[in-house]
């Protein structure tokens, strides 16, 4: 690692009209910029954004193509937890900031830079990720929020302000000052927020909308896809109606956006609470991680069994499992659903590198070492149904389960089995009626 330069910063750079002002604001309090871009599967004309932050001062601009690690190294672990924040957000944007932040990281170690700025407002929670990240990997990083300076907020109240500094600078605009929202976008989703959607309600509007159709004037036909898993992530897309066989995961996930993208699936309209203690109004399109969410929920509660270490083992049994050893192995769902909604807020906080993040996501992956099968997925006007599934680990036994063959079930057994569940009950009824009975008497 070359010698710190105090002076050197590296910017997480856009291209949009913030990170601009903010380049060339950071260059007039005497820092020299990096400009870090990275490619996430934003639509980005790259080498205009390289020219531009050339133009405006930056002594070097890194674009780095990050699209295959954010879907492999992020995204499939999010997709084995089933990560999903206040049961609807599926957490595109939580993602994406610390696979920015650990580029951001590298370049800084690597051209020896004391300082990481970035452009997030004082009041988000891309803040709190992309500092968290710079922190856990890098911690005698120093970082610059301008968001967060008095100098640099009293100058700048608004984004009309912006747009007079970057006129007074040469720094060209790529909005108008009527932009009705912000927009983010990666290749897992485009969340858009502020502006007209600042009142939680107001409609948004139909021209909003970039990844999807309208499910109203989605096709009349559906799409049929199969998606495969092996421990619970995602390996092989077919859809025979249009002979497509996809295995490699990034091309597997810009399929599924594409094809859930044209049944207008993944919109979700949500006010969500911010980490800093805010509500906020969010608009989110994720279509290819809404087929991926709702095939792995179904694959998992289908086959949910083993893990490397359980005291019941299937793995060299032909026969059907027993009652008790479907009992047992739905604790272990259980207890992966609570580490469900840890990791998740985990990932939205921003603790993605947190040494309690990596720990539940490495407990959530032992859970999904027998998550292995294929799901046959419905795409439709706005919905992706599991309508099919099958798995060598499934713990779905159709002779215990019949209504038409006893098998090895005891009816007989269920009355215990109900009376033991019903004392706590009971009991709880005739303390009610003792406490009942003396206040009548008083």
């Amino acid at each position: 690692m070359p010698a710190i330069d105090k002076e050197l910063v590296v910017l997480a750079y856009s291209g949009g009209l913030d990170t601009s002002c903010i380049l060339v604001w950071l260059r007039e309090q005497g820092y020299k910029v990096i400009a870090y871009l990275a490619n996430i599967g934003q639509d980005e004309d790259f080498e205009a954004a390289k020219t531009k932050a050339t133009a405006l001062g930056a002594i070097k601009v890194v674009i780095e193509d990050v699209r295959q690690s954010f879907v492999e190294d992020y995204i499939w672990p999010a997709v084995q937890a089933g990560a999903v924040y206040e049961d609807r957000y599926l957490l595109g944007t939580s993602l994406a900031r610390p696979c920015i932040s650990k580029g951001l990281v590298e370049v800084a170690r690597r051209e020896g830079a004391a300082h990481i700025s970035h452009g997030a407002t004082g009041k988000g929670n891309d803040q709190v990720r992309f500092e968290l990240t710079c922190y856990a990997l890098y911690p005698r990083v120093k970082i610059i929020a301008p968001w967060r300076l008095p100098e640099f907020y009293r100058r700048f109240r608004g984004r009309q302000d912006l747009f007079e500094y970057a006129e007074q600078h040469g720094i060209p605009l790529p909005v108008t000052p009527k932009s009705p929202w912000s927009m983010d976008a990666n290749l897992m989703h485009i969340s858009y927020e502020s502006g007209v959607l600042e009142d939680p309600n107001s409609v948004a509007p139909d021209e909003l909308y970039q990844m999807t159709v309208s499910p109203e004037n989605a096709p009349a036909e559906a799409d049929i896809l199969q998606v495969e898993f092996h421990s619970g992530k995602p390996v092989r897309v077919s859809n025979a109606r249009d002979q497509q066989v996809l295995v490699k995961p990034l091309e597997m996930f810009l399929y599924l956006n594409s094809i859930g993208g044209k049944h207008g699936v993944g919109r979700i309209d949500i006010v969500e609470n911010r980490f800093v203690g805010l509500k906020s109004r969010g608009v989110y399109e994720t279509p290819g991680g809404t087929i991926l969410h709702e095939a792995h929920l179904d694959l998992e509660t289908f086959c949910l069994d083993r893990v490397r270490n359980a005291r019941i083992s299937l793995r060299d049994r032909s026969e059907a499992p027993t009652l008790t050893e479907i009992l047992f192995l739905q604790e272990l769902r259980r207890i992966k659903q609570r580490l469900t909604t840890t990791v998740s807020e985990q990932i939205y906080n921003g603790f993605w590198f947190a040494p309690e993040c990596e720990f539940v996501r490495q407990a959530i992956a032992l859970s999904q070492q027998r998550v292995v099968g294929t799901v046959t997925v419905k795409i439709y006007k706005g919905k992706a149904q599991a309508i099919a599934r099958t798995s060598p680990h499934s713990l779905y036994n159709q002779e215990l389960v019949s209504m038409d063959v006893q098998g090895d079930y005891d009816p007989i057994d269920a009355g215990g089995f109900i009376r033991i569940n019903a004392i706590r009950l009971r009991e709880h009824q005739r303390i009610e009626q003792e406490i009942a009975s003396r206040q009548i008497a008083l």
